[in-house]
């Protein structure tokens, strides 16, 4: 019975549905633990009562600080039974980061893999950090009755903002009960497959590979983070049926020479989105899995994971050419209405995509982010800070062009890109450099390494002699796949005919810069993470 057959079902309800239809299927497999739904579905409503029992009631909101363990996927649907809202935290995020989310979204509990593994987050706030107990210490399952509603938001996730704030992404449990039935329809998912989960929970992906397979009587199977290093030998020895990560994991396994043909013979499906995917990432992968069917997809946050799909014909001589030697990302889904919006402002074949329907969110946490994110039901700029109405068009950002049929993403109308498959936005780095009483102003480029990757280089004007301590800054501030490689001071930042800053120019004069201290170290972490 799916979300469509129940308008009022939430990500909660799905999942109970799967585990009273198949009890004795695998619901998740993770580290050495494999759970049943029956056992899952015992483990959480344990989890549950803890966490009532712990907060003195139903917690508002419930974070996550638990990464790749039973406590992270305990933890998320015990927070759903109780009508909570899911924050998932990062434990490699700065503690300000981490407390600046919980603080917004008013958690009141913190599900921890270690008791002491929120110190730094809990500090002096009412949060209660909560390590699921051993199982022979845990209580009787929860039993008031579920009073979800589909309105209720299921999940807020943070994305990067240009005043250095992160802004919050709230997500209802109705924005997802279309594209949750289409992904399971689309997919073919039901008892027996078995999707991976390589996205991190701070990642909306994620969401896919949780919730379609819960909602479909499906096996979510996790990799440890070793193990995405060789994301081959994990689908082949784990027997992953679908497969949904950011087209870089193709470029690591390729790097290690594992992406061989047909090494992935009982792969039925390959689905990529988070950033740009390359002809040559589907090329390799496509040989390495001659059974598996590859979609590109795309989608802001604000659109509830992907709004987006294209999948490419299982003859690569039918496939495509595109203008910047990516993957269409298609069309928009048939449930949801897409907008090409011309620099002009009527629609056109290149311009900014813009999405509404079912899965388009109801604006951020911060009223005042939603301004200028919107157009009008007309397609005129709605204006204001407000809350968009159920017609509103929801601006993505990033520019489109119609060839052959369908969509080809081009890149950002703004300085946001994506790295590592998580959005960035180069204002919130420069924000956050400017703080700093030494600097008078700040410019971050996203610049191409040798081997391919996306480079961060930092110049700044200013006081001399501050490249440590804006590198020290940015790590106590910001996530490590944020951080600039390189610093360097200017006296004054060079600007073209029209008075803006020349980035071409700076790009020109950064680009051969070696590391600053510590930015080896950086790359270590992102090259591994």
């Amino acid at each position: 019975m799916t979300g469509s057959d129940h308008p009022g079902a939430t990500l909660f309800t799905r999942f109970r549905e799967s585990a009273t239809r198949h009890p004795d299927a695998v619901a998740l497999e993770v580290g050495d633990d494999v759970l049943t739904y029956r056992e899952l579905l015992d483990l959480v409503e344990r989890l549950a009562e803890v966490l009532v029992a712990r907060v003195g009631g139903r917690p508002p909101a419930v974070g996550l600080l638990a990464a790749r363990g039973l406590s992270t996927y305990a933890g998320y649907l015990a927070a759903l039974r109780l009508g909570a809202t899911v924050v998932p935290l990062n434990p490699v995020y700065p503690a300000a980061r981490n407390r600046l989310m919980c603080a917004a979204t008013s958690v009141a509990a913190i599900v921890v893999d270690e008791p002491d593994a929120a110190a730094e987050i809990v500090d002096t706030t009412a949060i209660v950090p909560v390590a699921p107990p051993r199982p022979a210490d845990l209580p009787p399952p929860h039993r008031e009755p579920y009073a979800g509603r589909a309105d209720d938001v299921a999940y807020v996730l943070f994305t990067s903002g240009s005043t250095g704030v992160p802004k919050g992404v709230p997500i209802r449990h109705r924005n997802l009960d279309a594209y949750l039935d289409y992904c399971v329809d689309r997919y073919e998912v039901g008892p027996g497959c078995r999707l991976s989960q390589t996205f991190d929970l701070t990642f909306d992906p994620s969401v896919f590979d949780m919730f379609v397979a819960w909602s479909a009587g499906a096996t979510l199977v996790v990799p440890q983070a070793e193990e995405l290093l060789t994301p081959v030998r994990f689908v082949t020895g784990r027997g992953i049926t679908h497969w949904f990560s950011v087209p870089s994991i193709v470029s690591i396994a390729r790097r290690l020479r594992a992406v061989r043909p047909g090494v992935m013979p009982g792969l039925r499906w390959s689905l990529f989105a988070g950033e740009q995917l390359t002809f040559d990432q589907a090329r390799a992968w496509a040989a390495a899995a001659p059974g598996s069917t590859v979609e590109n997809l795309y989608g802001p946050t604000e659109l509830t994971i992907t709004c987006t799909g294209y999948r490419l014909p299982t003859d690569e001589a039918s496939w495509p050419s595109t203008s910047n030697g990516t993957v269409p990302i298609g069309q928009v889904y048939p449930h949801l209405d897409g907008l090409v919006h011309a620099e002009d402002g009527g629609q056109g074949e290149a311009g900014e995509l813009c999405v509404r329907g079912a899965q388009r969110f109801h604006g951020y946490l911060d009223e005042a982010a939603n301004a200028g994110r919107f157009l009008a039901a007309d397609g005129a700029p709605a204006t204001g800070p407000g809350v968009p109405a159920a017609d509103h068009w929801y601006r993505t950002g990033d520019r489109v062009r119609v060839e052959d049929g369908v969509l080809v993403h081009l890149g950002r109308l703004d300085h946001q890109l994506k790295i590592s498959g998580y959005r960035v936005e180069l204002g919130e780095i420069e924000a956050v450099l400017r703080e700093h009483d030494g600097v008078h102003d700040a410019v971050v480029l996203a610049l191409t390494g040798d081997n391919g990757e996306i480079v961060l280089r930092a110049c700044y004007t200013g006081s001399p002699g501050l490249d440590d301590e804006l590198a020290a800054i940015a790590t106590r501030r910001l996530p490590a796949y944020m951080l600039p490689w390189s610093y360097r001071r200017l006296d004054a930042l060079p600007v073209n005919t029209n008075g803006k800053v020349d980035r071409r120019r700076l790009a020109e004069e950064l680009s051969d810069l070696p590391p600053t201290p510590g930015g080896a170290a950086i790359r270590e972490h992102l090259d591994t993470r």
